[in-house]
């Protein structure tokens, strides 16, 4: 009588020892007791009734990364690109993820590839180009209602890589060159407006003072011969160059025909 009542009470526990689950800190069983959701456990260990009146469903809380594949998509200005974008996404309702979707990860890996292609054919490709953190965060909120039906909280939605076609690429150089070249054309233009104006200013200031100017050209004299030491340089005084613009002022008065003035019998009288 006592060898079966020890065997009944071994057996017990070995029963009871079949109801024990362990969930580690990044996992949360879900609980479902003859087939109806019941709530959700862990972490740590807990029990469940034993002989399948109660079965544990392990979810995984961690964040994961999905790599969605390279898609050809066209753009709204009828480009033909691909691209591929990484999902980043973690469960937060355990049971949502279990009860209301079949397989969470295929999911939202198929979920990214749709929304993908119709964000990219909404915008143009100079938008896909440099606005990228602006498509991304519309991306991210286009899903968002899906997943949050299904327990699945989207971290981060990034477009990893963007292919163009070969003769894009080239027709998006030459831009960029005609580009960086008008730049500079328009960095060289300013820079002559403000030299002439310099110069401009200079020169009133040397006419107003002639010392000034004589200054100048012994400077110039000074580097001339410091960089080419066989230079020969004839020194002029500034005199002879007001002397000379006199002498043919002079000239070309005296070039001009002198008018004859008419008396007529009025005048004399």
């Amino acid at each position: 009588m006592g060898v079966m009542i020890t065997a009944c009470l071994v057996g017990i526990f070995l029963i009871w020892l079949t109801g024990l689950r362990l969930a580690w800190e990044f996992q949360r069983g879900v609980i479902f007791r003859l087939g109806r959701y019941l709530q959700t456990r862990g972490p740590g260990l807990y029990w469940i009734l034993p002989l399948g009146l109660e079965t544990a469903t392990t979810i995984d809380i961690r964040t994961r990364t999905v790599s969605a594949e390279r898609q050809e998509t066209i753009t709204r200005d009828s480009v033909t690109i691909k691209v591929n974008a990484v999902v980043w996404y973690r469960v937060i309702d355990p049971s949502a993820s279990v009860i209301a979707v079949e397989d969470v990860s295929a999911a939202v890996y198929q979920l990214a590839l749709t929304s993908l292609r119709n964000i990219i054919g909404q915008h143009d490709l100079d938008e896909v180009l440099q606005e990228r953190n602006k498509i991304n965060d519309y991306l991210r909120e286009n899903i968002h209602d899906y997943t949050t039906r299904w327990g699945i909280e989207i971290e981060r939605f990034e477009m990893k890589d963007v292919e163009l076609p070969e003769a894009m690429q080239r027709v998006m150089s030459m831009q960029a060159e005609a580009i960086r070249e008008k730049r500079a054309r328009i960095i060289k233009a300013e820079a002559e407006f403000e030299a002439s104006t310099k110069l401009q200013a200079a020169s009133q200031q040397m006419a107003g003072n002639p010392l000034a100017l004589e200054l100048r050209r012994m400077q110039m004299i000074s580097e001339v011969g410091a960089e080419n030491n066989s230079t020969t340089v004839l020194m002029i005084p500034s005199d002879f160059v007001t002397l000379a613009k006199s002498l043919s002022d002079y000239l070309q008065e005296k070039k001009e025909p002198v008018k004859a003035k008419i008396v007529t019998s009025d005048d004399q009288k």
